[in-house]
Parts: C-alpha cells; structure tokens; sequence
C-alpha cells in the first residue's frame, strides 16, 4: 500500500481512547494499534521475570534483550513475546501499577518508537496512545487529542473495577523526561465528557474528509 495513513489519537488515561480507536477502525476499517498494550507486554514480561522496575538500566536492557514479534490479527496489531500474547495478563492490577514505572525509562521509549512506526507496515492505522502525534508520529494529517473532565473519568475507571489516581498518573505523564503527554501540534482537541462513542467517531471522520478535502 502506498502512503499508508494514520490517524494519531492521544489522550489522557480514561479518555475513551481505546475504546473510540477500536470503533473508528472497525468502521473506516483501518488496522488498530494499542501502543499502550505494549508497553503493558515489557511491564507484564518485567515483573514475570523479576527485573526490577524500579531500575532503569535494568528494564532498559530487560527491553533490550527480549524476543518479540508483530502480528497483526484480524485487524489488530499484536506484540508477541516468544511467540505469546498476554492479552489477560497485561490487565491485572500488578501489571497496571508497574507501567509508569517501565515507560518513563528514555531506552524503552526508543524501542517502542522504533517498533510503533513498524506497524505502518500493516496498512491505514488507527492509533492510540499518549505521544503518537508528538512522537511516533508527528507528520501525520490526522491528530486527536482525547479528554475529559477528571470526575468523568474517575468514574469511567471504577466502572472498569479500577482504583486508580487518574490526577497522579497524568501528572507523572506529563512531566515524565521522555516523550511526555501533551497536547500535539497540530492535533484537534476533544473533550468526550458528554460525547458517545459514535459522536466522536463522526466528528473524527468529518475532520479527515476536511483535510481531504471532501465533501460530507
């Protein structure tokens, strides 16, 4: 495929990202791409091999040395470790903790720009993530940038049967060394509070035929 597309949608955690990105692709059927999901694989395969998270140079080379591969199944791009996909280990509560932890080391950062950008490699993306229109990728037409007020998405997470400090985690994404979440240049900003999950998909297609210049 000749210049692939990709539509970058960054956000804040609980911002509707994953669940927008998987309903935009499955309707302009694009591939999807959950960058987080990634970094949650090298969080997963840190703990399962007790490297300590907390050890930048550790992790660094834990990312350094593992075997992973990329597929892409049924429209939607997988990191394997030796050949595996943790989709339910990735999810737990002791995965989720060590994930700020493994993703604010500059080396992983690295790694997973090099590996993101491979995806393209796929075909038209949908990609979401916390720096894809500020890091991965910048040059693209189609940036989004998702949020919602803290109480909204407070409560997004405990209807997930999720505790967590929405307010400390954005806090220590933004001011995190490498690559931190902030709003694109260039990207178009959206706050979903009100919005459904359709809403923001038509406001986004809208959007990308407007830099295409069709017409609706």
């Amino acid at each position: 495929m000749e210049n692939p597309k990709v539509i970058a949608i960054d956000g804040t955690s609980a911002s509707g990202k994953s669940t927008t990105s998987k309903a935009l692709a499955k309707r302009i059927e694009f591939v999807y791409v959950d960058t987080g999901a990634m970094y949650r694989t090298l969080a997963w395969f840190c703990v399962k091999s007790g490297v300590d998270i907390h050890d930048e140079k550790k992790v660094s080379a834990a990312c350094r040395k593992w075997k992973t591969r990329l597929t892409c199944v049924e429209n939607e791009v997988r990191l394997l470790v030796d050949g595996y996909f943790p989709e339910k280990e990735i999810r737990t509560e002791e995965t989720s903790a060590a994930v700020p932890h493994v993703a604010a080391a500059p080396k992983v950062r690295d790694w997973m720009k090099k590996t993101q950008r491979d995806c393209i490699r796929f075909g038209n993306l949908v990609m979401e993530g916390r720096d894809i229109g500020s890091n991965i990728f910048p040059e693209t037409d189609y940036k989004f940038y998702l949020d919602a007020t803290l109480s909204v998405r407070s409560q997004r997470r405990e209807a997930e049967g999720v505790n967590e400090n929405l307010a400390a985690r954005d806090e220590r994404d933004s001011q995190r060394k490498a690559a931190p979440l902030m709003i694109p240049l260039g990207a178009i900003p959206i706050d979903n509070s009100n919005m459904t999950v359709d809403e923001v998909c038509d406001f986004i297609i809208g959007e990308m035929n407007r830099v295409d210049g069709k017409a609706d």
